[in-house]
């Protein structure tokens, strides 16, 4: 493998949205990127499928052939990715919205048995077009790592903050982003609650115009992707732990997004605000009761 990370054979765990948006900036460089499609859904291999992915079986035979494994998966299965292949000796890549204690976990697990280790954090969507997403990397086989998607849509920049600094940013940034998100929807849900919703929305088209439009669009993300974010919040709250600083306000986020309800293929988006403010307001009612 050289540092353009040219003739190299990658192989991606697992291809969901962002994990194929990926693999797809990977493969029309000219990589060779595996992925392993048992117990794999349809919806996945479709999505491999489109972005140029070779399937290998399994993870176990995914790892014998390639020279780097990327996991990009939620978070909560960032562990039992990286046991999927434990044994792997190549370069292993974490890009997934994890806590350094976890990071650091996970690296253990991967140079305990000879391989080497690169901590990744994806900030913005999946990378369809150039100057939309960044992968932060650290770790020193970040810069092998960044080899691989010159040229690419997807940005990568380097973290710093030693071998688990991309994870810090990953957390830091999304506590804001995606923690700011569950708290607006309890703090609407709160009026609603108490029968002050319509004075709430009228203060907020007085002094906070932006916040409704904003809510709507909290709502949307917690029924397509809250149940992802559940992991990412309590991740977050380990770091803030770990450091020193509160962990409940992203424990109760990981709450907010556990109650909301999950989006069914098809639904309208427009339908998201009440099913939320449905399901926050009957939790807030079971638990009173």
């Amino acid at each position: 493998m050289n540092s353009e990370g040219n003739g190299v054979v990658i192989g991606l765990l697992h291809p969901g949205e962002m994990g194929a948006a990926v693999g797809r900036c990977l493969t029309e460089r000219g990589h060779t990127v595996l992925w392993a499609s048992d117990g794999r859904s349809e919806q996945t291999a479709a999505r491999a499928a489109a972005a140029g992915l070779t399937d290998a079986g399994t993870p176990r035979e995914l790892a014998a052939a390639a020279d780097v494994v990327i996991s990009v998966c939620p978070p909560f299965a960032a562990m039992d990715t990286a046991w999927a292949v434990h044994g792997f000796t190549g370069l292993y890549l974490d890009a997934n919205a994890i806590s350094p204690g976890t990071a650091r976990e996970v690296a253990e697990l991967v140079t305990g048995n000879g391989g080497s280790y690169a901590d990744g954090g994806i900030i913005g969507p999946p990378p369809l077009a150039a100057g939309t997403t960044r992968l932060y990397l650290s770790g020193e086989a970040a810069g092998t790592v960044a080899g691989l998607f010159a040229g690419t849509p997807l940005e990568t920049r380097m973290a710093g903050g030693g071998l688990t600094g991309a994870s810090a940013v990953k957390m830091a940034y999304a506590a804001w982003t995606k923690g700011s998100a569950a708290l607006l929807l309890a703090a609407r849900a709160l009026a609603v609650a108490t029968g002050v919703d319509e004075t709430l929305l009228d203060e907020w088209a007085l002094s906070q115009p932006s916040l409704a439009s904003q809510f709507a669009r909290s709502a949307r993300s917690g029924v397509t992707k809250g149940w992802r974010w559940v992991g990412e919040m309590e991740e977050i709250a380990a770091s803030m732990a770990a450091a020193g600083l509160p962990d409940g306000f992203h424990l109760a986020a990981a709450e907010v997004f556990r109650s909301c309800p999950r989006a069914a293929p098809g639904e309208p988006a427009d339908t998201a605000p009440a099913a939320v403010l449905a399901a926050l307001t009957a939790e807030a009612v079971a638990e009173s009761g």
